[in-house]
């Protein structure tokens, strides 16, 4: 097409991508009819014998496929003489332009904001669609030195045949489906400590006197199966051994963060001790502190320090 393009339009210099490109657009935005494409056609390339019997031969298209899925799963409407070679074509171009675009939009993707790509069944369907992507894959490896833009090509390409199969892509991405540094044993221990300190919170202020229905309700539910009614003469005493109950649990469960902390601390300090002992010692010392203030006088430092040092004591010596 390149060189037939370069015989009709000499004065016209385009690279064989764009030429491609501007004619993938053209079919896909149906701009022209089927009719007008072929008076087109005749009109650019003279006619021969051998034109004219391949043009004769050649199927008209009626309907285009929607989307690469449909293209994938439906078979397009065309003439009763044709004999499947259009759908494929058609097809193969779906998937090409899907390809393209996969591609460019992982090579605009951050690393850490590439979607998770499912794990796909390997049916027949599945591998009919790989094996036609392959192929379409050599123009863009060819040219290809750098290990990152290779790494793109070939993920634009899983996460095209992801979409044209139809499987579910996670948008969220990897920074965001990754789970954070805290584990959840211990965000289950904190969410618990902070339930008992609000509800300390509220057992103080239903002793001080404070009887609003949302702190009555919150000390009901907090004396549930204890058989203590809030009408009893030792509410107080049992207000106040509630709380203490909760003061200690919450001291358990920090303790319990704290131990694992310090033992998290050691195991990560003996493993850089054994790799690194530099970074150890660095992370080791403490930092400097230094004062915002201004600098202190020369003299009234000497005279600090004579006072400390320079001046006899009587110290009283024990036995």
């Amino acid at each position: 097409m390149h060189r037939l393009f370069a015989e009709l339009e000499p004065s016209l210099t385009v690279t064989e991508q764009n030429l491609a490109d501007r004619v993938r657009y053209i079919l896909r935005s149906n701009i022209f009819d089927v009719a007008e494409l072929e008076r087109l056609r005749r009109e650019a390339v003279p006619s021969s014998d051998e034109n004219a019997t391949a043009e004769d031969a050649a199927p008209q298209i009626v309907e285009q496929p929607a989307n690469v899925d449909t293209a994938v799963n439906t078979s397009v409407v065309v003439d009763s003489n044709d004999d499947g070679t259009v759908g494929q074509e058609l097809e193969l171009e779906h998937m090409r332009s899907t390809l393209e675009e996969a591609i460019m939009e992982t090579r605009s993707t951050p690393l850490e904001n590439r979607p998770l790509l499912p794990r796909i069944a390997l049916s027949k369907r599945n591998r009919a669609v790989v094996r036609a992507l392959n192929p379409m894959l050599v123009t863009y490896l060819e040219a290809r030195w750098d290990l990152c833009e290779t790494d793109s090509i070939l993920f634009g390409a899983a996460l095209a045949v992801c979409h044209i199969i139809g499987a579910k892509v996670s948008t969220a991405g990897r920074a965001t489906g990754q789970s954070s540094a805290i584990p959840a044993w211990r965000r289950i221990i904190e969410e618990r400590i902070a339930k008992a300190r609000a509800l300390i919170g509220r057992l103080i202020c239903f002793r001080s006197g404070n009887n609003r229905p949302r702190i009555m309700r919150t000390v009901r539910m907090a004396f549930v199966g204890a058989n203590v009614s809030l009408s009893q003469p030792d509410i107080t005493q049992k207000l106040t051994e509630r709380i203490d109950d909760l003061k200690q649990r919450i001291a358990a469960w920090a303790k319990r963060i704290r131990r694992h902390t310090e033992r998290s601390t050691r195991f990560n300090q003996n493993r850089l001790f054994q790799s690194d002992q530099k970074r150890l010692y660095e992370s080791l010392e403490r930092p400097m502190v230094s004062g915002t203030g201004p600098a202190p006088n020369q003299a009234d430092t000497v005279a600090f320090w004579r006072g400390l040092w320079s001046e006899p004591v009587n110290h009283s010596e024990g036995p």
